[in-house]
């Protein structure tokens, strides 16, 4: 479990463990520390560096990091051609493209905006793949829940 802890400029300390600890006023204290698992015991990490911190946990979204903008995405997907057919399994191997222009480079950060945008529940832990050719639009393959998915 990793806990936030924020000492204030009056003196005053306060802590948290969940999403709310980092939002708000601890996102403009000038410095602020965590305590996560070390190799041996809990280990004490200052973050100096509150921007890239949120970056890097997509509390704030990072465009240079991550590939994508912003925005709703427009995506075409299809059954990838090597795709398991059997309705028994729970995911299915899709071909997806952003006609938005937008490329993903953190499959995480694009799992989670395409959660919250269509529902769709994108396997984060297997392999995934890009494909196209240079200057041209970029077909990705990937692991997508069945019954999430919509047309």
């Amino acid at each position: 479990m990793t806990c936030y802890i924020e000492v204030h400029e009056d003196g005053t300390v306060t802590h948290g463990n969940d999403r709310a600890a980092t939002d708000g006023p601890w996102l403009a204290s000038p410095v602020s520390s965590r305590s996560g698992p070390g190799e041996w015991s809990n280990h004490l990490f200052v973050i100096d560096d509150l921007d890239e911190y949120a970056k890097v946990h997509g509390i704030m979204h990072d465009e240079e990091r991550t590939g994508l903008k912003e925005h709703v995405y427009n995506v075409r997907w299809e059954p990838a051609p090597y795709a398991n057919d059997s309705p028994r399994s729970p995911y299915i191997s899709v071909d997806i493209t952003l006609d938005c222009g937008c490329e993903i480079h953190d499959l995480r950060t694009f799992a989670a905006q395409m959660k919250e945008q269509q529902g769709w529940d994108v396997a984060t832990s297997g392999g995934w793949g890009s494909s196209g050719n240079p200057g041209g639009r970029k077909k990705y393959s990937l692991c997508v829940r069945r019954k999430s998915l919509t047309r």
